[in-house]
């Protein structure tokens, strides 16, 4: 999901809301493509598919088949526009950090692409579509929570957690897990312990998945100032706490069987895809023994396994259903 882009001197070029580009002396017109790839990447596209990775497939189970079309584009399109919102205010508030880093210095604001009253005013119109569109096609219970999960990634993890705790993902991980909830909300209307059991699966995926990636980037949170755990712990501490949250991840996730009276489709893929987990969280902690070496290590590995990971057990959510 993530690339290292090289070593380049950062682009001092800005575009403001009507698309005026200034460069030192030169004021231009910037492209069309220019501002919309600008924009579209300040969202973060492949956060969004994750999320919405873990919207959809919920709501075929709450709908226990095939749910209205209609629902799932309001909730898709209103989920991907709340999810866009929090990224853009994330990169507003990152923007120092950010272009100090190599995993990030390359985005909008760094670069100087976007000023950052724009992006603001950006990511605000996103935010109030997707509030509308989620309460007038949706309901209101789906938009409070969608602006709730904003609210708690922009505020709780952004600006109060990140710089300040090593549990910093673990908390402020739980933005990510509300789509889980949205997703079933959409469809009746109400809680009920299967979305919850769903949402705390993520809530423990969140960690190995972010400090696999942190272990990978660890001297840039260590540049900026971010207590990621890897960061202030060793490599082989961060692997053996990757391996307790995943068995714990792995034992929720089977949970749901029962909760739920899923059918043999999911509680099957569940086992698999968890042992398939455990076996490459347990590699990792053992590549970890008595070294600081990534290149021995391979962090990287278990890092796109866990998106397969959580991909593959949410299409097993949403085939469950329909073949009881």
């Amino acid at each position: 999901m993530t690339t290292v882009e090289p070593d380049r001197p950062a682009e001092r070029l800005v575009v403001g809301v009507n698309g005026v580009v200034e460069q030192g002396d030169l004021v231009e017109r910037a492209s069309a493509r220019d501002i919309v790839m600008a924009y579209v990447g300040l969202t973060k596209p492949r956060v969004i598919e994750l999320l919405l990775l873990t919207t959809v497939p919920v709501m075929f189970f709450a709908a226990g088949g095939v749910p209205s079309l209609r629902l799932v584009a309001a909730t898709v399109v209103g989920g991907a526009l709340s999810a866009g919102s929090a990224s853009v205010f994330n990169c507003v508030y990152d923007r120092d950090i950010d272009e100090q880093m190599r995993r990030t210095r390359r985005r909008a604001l760094p670069r100087h692409i976007v000023t950052p009253r724009a992006a603001l005013i950006f990511g605000f119109v996103l935010g109030v579509l997707s509030t509308v569109i989620l309460w007038a096609w949706v309901n209101e219970l789906s938009a409070a929570l969608s602006v709730g999960a904003n609210a708690f990634y922009v505020f709780g993890y952004t600006m109060l957690l990140k710089r300040r705790t090593t549990q910093n993902i673990v908390w402020g991980g739980i933005a990510g897990c509300f789509p889980a909830l949205i997703g079933w909300t959409a469809v009746t209307g109400e809680l009920a312990w299967a979305p919850i059991v769903l949402f705390a699966v993520v809530f423990f995926w969140t960690p190995p998945h972010t400090w696999a990636l942190a272990l990978r980037y660890r001297d840039d949170y260590k540049q900026v100032d971010v207590p990621m755990l890897p960061v202030v712990r060793s490599a082989h501490n961060v692997a053996v706490q990757i391996v307790v949250y995943s068995w714990v991840m792995v034992a929720t996730s089977l949970v749901l069987w029962p909760v739920a009276d899923t059918g043999l489709i999911y509680p099957i893929a569940a086992a698999v895809l968890g042992a398939v987990f455990l076996l490459q969280a347990h590699q990792l902690e053992r590549r970890a023994r008595g070294t600081e070496d990534l290149s021995v290590i391979r962090p990287m590995h278990l890092f796109h396994s866990s998106n397969l990971y959580l991909s593959l057990l949410f299409v097993a959510v949403a085939i469950d259903p329909l073949l009881r």
